[in-house]
């Protein structure tokens, strides 16, 4: 389910038959799921990791975590060369909310910041969808996910 409304941030989200615990940590596995050009840790407080994609790349730092239920990226440095505001991604936020029920865990990712008014909306609308509801979906219920 993606909301674009006006002024919205973009969400998603994904079900699958798996434990918080094991959706939480799979989250975390960015390089299996998300951009296999992956640097640094993204599990606990405080950690650091960057993802690339030739000259384009992003540095998140994780702001806020309650193990298995949230976690906050933040974008503490951005560059998108096919942008003109190349760091618009800059001072965003990727929350994560997790919540297990009924023997299936329920994802919701929220990219805060990134809204319809952007000039990457469309773009990153895509590539979110893909990775969030296709990839990590895969990773979660098969083990293999579909990472660039």
């Amino acid at each position: 389910m993606t909301t674009a409304t006006a002024g919205a941030d973009y969400h998603c989200e994904i079900t699958a038959p798996v434990t918080a615990r094991k959706a939480f940590e799979k989250i975390g596995r960015v390089s299996e799921w998300w951009a296999k050009n992956f640097e640094g840790r993204a599990e606990r407080l405080d950690d650091v990791f960057t993802v690339r994609w030739g000259e384009t790349f992003v540095t998140f730092q994780i702001t806020e975590i309650v193990p298995n239920a949230k976690v906050v990226w933040t974008v503490m440095d951005s560059y998108i060369g096919s942008l003109k505001d190349k760091t618009e991604w800059t001072g965003t936020k990727g929350v994560w909310k997790i919540a297990e029920k009924d023997h299936a865990t329920t994802v919701h990712f929220a990219h805060v910041g990134l809204l319809p008014a952007v000039e990457c909306y469309e773009m990153c609308v895509k590539g979110w969808d893909q990775y969030v509801k296709s990839s990590l979906l895969q990773l979660l219920t098969e083990n293999t996910g579909q990472p660039s």
